[in-house]
């Protein structure tokens, strides 16, 4: 497995060694020893599975109480997946790393706790597989808007075009988020 750092200290893109041939493609989505290697976390709580249709966005999503790390992936389709700072005392707090993950490239994001999360479908349709390490708290649950300008994230969809949540609609501006010390 290739492990490749971010501009983001502790998100990691993961690359799996991808085995093609006349029937198809082999790879290993978890190994407990080559994950420990590149130094994501051995025990995992959850394992979530959506399905988005082309121009969905899901994020930014974060929580306070029981903050989740993610290893996200996307099993078939295409996403633009987006990793936030959101540690006020980051040096980096406020920048974000967008990452092109797909059903082919097999590609996979460490995000960990300390980051919020968010994701573009750029297919059709797409499979997004992630695992978690702790569980889903709704009384812990922020969201930052999709399109706030000082985030800045380039998607390349228009804002007549996108499909949220009203809940993501909704979201704060980083400035007034409540988020990490």
């Amino acid at each position: 497995m290739k492990v490749e750092e971010t501009i983001l200290p502790g998100v990691l893109v993961l690359s799996p060694k991808i085995f093609r041939d006349n029937r198809g493609a082999f790879l290993e989505t978890w190994n407990q020893r080559a994950m420990e290697e590149a130094g994501l976390p051995a025990r995992w709580v959850q394992d979530n599975f959506s399905i988005s249709k082309k121009n969905v966005l899901r994020g930014i999503h974060y929580q306070l109480i029981q903050p989740q790390g993610k290893l996200v992936r996307v099993a078939y389709g295409a996403v633009l997946d987006v990793a936030v700072d959101l540690r006020r005392s980051s040096v980096t707090f406020g920048k974000h790393v967008a990452v092109e993950l797909t059903g082919e490239n097999g590609r996979m994001l460490w995000i960990p706790e300390g980051f919020g999360h968010a994701f573009l479908v750029l297919s059709d349709e797409a499979g997004f597989a992630y695992k978690v390490t702790d569980y889903y708290s709704s009384a812990g649950e922020r969201t930052i808007r999709w399109n706030d300008a000082e985030v800045g994230i380039a998607w390349p969809v228009g804002a007549a075009d996108v499909i949220v949540s009203e809940k993501d609609g909704k979201g704060a501006t980083l400035r007034e988020a409540e988020v990490f010390p």
